[in-house]
C-alpha cells in the first residue's frame, strides 16, 4: 500500500555486506576537530545516520552542529554503493554548500579509502572552489566510526581537512 511504512527492517543486500559495520546512528564523541591553511581550526558536533532499505547500497546523512550554539553546519547525503563482486566502492555526496561529488575506493576489512572522482559545484560556490577530496572511514578495535577528509581547493593543496570519531547510539 503507498505510503504504508513498513517498521521491519528488510534484508541487507549482499552487495553491501562487506559495509555492515558501517550501519546505526553515530554521534561525534569527543567534538570533530576541522583545519585547513586559509581557516582557523574549529571544532564541531556531529550525527552520522547510515542505513538500508534491501537495495544494493547504504544511504547516509551527516548533519554537523556547532557544538556552543547547536546552530546547523555542514549537511551532506547520500549513497554508498558496492561494485557486486568486488571490493570497489561509490560514494555519492549532495551538500549543502553546493558540491556534489562521486569519490571511489576500496573496502578492506572494516576500512573504506575513497578518493574523488569527480567534483561539481553550484555556480555561485564560494571560492576557493574544493579540486579533490580523499576520504576514510575505519571501525576501531573500541567499535567507534572514525572519519578523516583531506582537502585540495584551488589555492591550496591536499591538506588534513575534518577528523571525527562516532560512537553508535542506535542500531
Amino acid at each position: 500500500m503507498a505510503g504504508v511504512v513498513n517498521s521491519d527492517s528488510p534484508p541487507l543486500h549482499p552487495a553491501v555486506v562487506p559495509l555492515s559495520w558501517m550501519l546505526g546512528t553515530w554521534l561525534s564523541e569527543p567534538t570533530g576537530s576541522g583545519e585547513f591553511p586559509t581557516i582557523a581550526p574549529f571544532r564541531y558536533i556531529e550525527e552520522a545516520s547510515i542505513t538500508h532499505v534491501g537495495q544494493p547500497m547504504l544511504n547516509f546523512m551527516f548533519c554537523a552542529s556547532n557544538p556552543e550554539t547547536g546552530k546547523p553546519l555542514h549537511r551532506e547525503c547520500g549513497f554508498i554503493r558496492v561494485k557486486p563482486g568486488s571490493n570497489h566502492v561509490a560514494f555519492i555526496s549532495a551538500q549543502n554548500t553546493g558540491v556534489v561529488e562521486v569519490e571511489e575506493g576500496e573496502v578492506q576489512g572494516q576500512e573504506l579509502s575513497l578518493t574523488s572522482h569527480s567534483l561539481s559545484r553550484i555556480s555561485f560556490a564560494k571560492e576557493p572552489h574544493v579540486q579533490q577530496i580523499t576520504r576514510n572511514f575505519r571501525l576501531t578495535p573500541e567499535g567507534k566510526l572514525e572519519q578523516t577528509v583531506t582537502m585540495a581547493t584551488s589555492s591550496q593543496p591536499l591538506a588534513p581537512h575534518l577528523h571525527v570519531t562516532y560512537r553508535r547510539v542506535a542500531p
